[in-house]
């Protein structure tokens, strides 16, 4: 017995071994501008404002960077040099693309129609967004995610853990509780790989991204999905009428881009949940739907995938791609269950 437990020690470690080594591969560590002149010191005032990857670095701009206490502009530049001296990246051919693309993994949603639908479940490197009235299922689905995570999927997918981000106060263990009991997972153990923040302001929910980052930075490897339910509640709060709107909209646009380059940096799916309003013009237009997501064009763009939901029959919801660089507009109907998102029985 001790001679086999020995061996699957020894095959553990290998795996994380291979782990380590792909998540090396995948993103450069700041600490190696050091072989490069910058000194520690700098470096932990890029950590600090959740800078802390090479990539991490060509993704902020010279006057963002020159916003950091203690970092002058000249430090910038030399900062700068020295990613450019580490950093290869500049134009790839479609096929390195490709196969850069195969690190991409997806999430189940709980459903089979629907993880069909997405093409196999929520995308890695980019945002997925859910948009509908209440009672459409959007903060059931996150906890459902939540959970299915954390479980072994397709393509070699090993599961993670979750950084759930509420701004609602929606968020619910006992509710993690029963959709666990579905898969026959251990309870403490699963809610133990979910992180959890309360963001009360726009300004503190955009702070939490310098958070996000870091934590990503200092387990590599094992967040998996980033969930913020929901994405407007609070700008929806913060600024209000005409007269603050672009002042919303930077803001917001500012936060979206963050979420973009956390979610390529660290090879993580965000899952965003989104609000809507009615549009007193649509009446003139005779649209069917006079309801519409909220966040104007800076939110639609910047969403990779964009998802409708409404209500059908009984516990019945539908999913439509509103919006995708790769799926066809297509509909999906799944059911809201004691165990989350599941299929809708016939």
């Amino acid at each position: 017995m001790s001679i086999l437990a020995e061996r699957e020690d020894q095959a553990v470690e290998e795996n994380l071994q291979n782990d380590d080594d792909y998540e090396e591969s995948f993103f450069q560590d700041i600490d190696s501008l050091q072989n490069h002149g910058i000194n520690v010191a700098d470096i932990k005032k890029l950590k600090s404002s959740g800078i802390c990857t090479i990539r991490g670095v060509q993704m902020t701009t010279r006057k963002k960077l020159c916003n950091i206490k203690g970092i002058s502009e000249a430090k910038v530049d030399k900062i700068k040099e020295a990613v450019a001296k580490i950093s290869s990246d500049g134009f790839l051919t479609g096929l390195q693309v490709s196969e850069k693309r195969k690190q991409v993994f997806k999430i189940s949603t709980g459903s089979t129609e629907f993880d069909n639908l997405l093409a196999g479940g929520i995308e890695s490197m980019a945002i997925t967004e859910v948009f509908g009235e209440f009672r459409t299922g959007k903060t059931q689905l996150s906890h459902t995610l939540c959970v299915t995570t954390q479980m072994p999927g397709n393509r070699g997918y090993c599961g993670g853990k979750v950084i759930f981000i509420d701004t609602e106060n929606t968020f619910r263990p006992d509710r993690l509780r029963d959709i666990a009991s579905r898969y026959n997972l251990d309870h403490d153990a699963m809610l133990d790989n979910v992180l959890y923040a309360r963001a009360y302001t726009s300004e503190h929910q955009f702070e939490l991204m310098d958070y996000v980052a870091a934590k990503f930075h200092e387990e590599p490897g094992v967040f998996k999905l980033l969930i913020i339910d929901s994405v407007m509640a609070l700008f929806r709060v913060d600024f209000c009428g005409r007269g603050e709107l672009a002042e919303r909209q930077q803001k917001l646009a500012q936060m979206l881009s963050r979420l973009q380059k956390i979610s390529e940096e660290y090879n993580v799916a965000v899952f965003i949940t989104n609000q809507m309003t009615a549009d007193p013009g649509a009446t003139m237009s005779f649209q069917a739907d006079p309801k519409k997501p909220i966040g104007g064009h800076i939110l639609a763009h910047a969403s990779t995938v964009r998802i409708s939901l409404r209500k059908g029959r009984g516990e019945c919801r539908v999913a439509k791609i509103y919006d995708s660089p790769d799926l066809a507009e297509n509909e999906a109907t799944f059911a809201i269950t004691s165990g989350g998102i599941a299929d809708a029985k016939d």
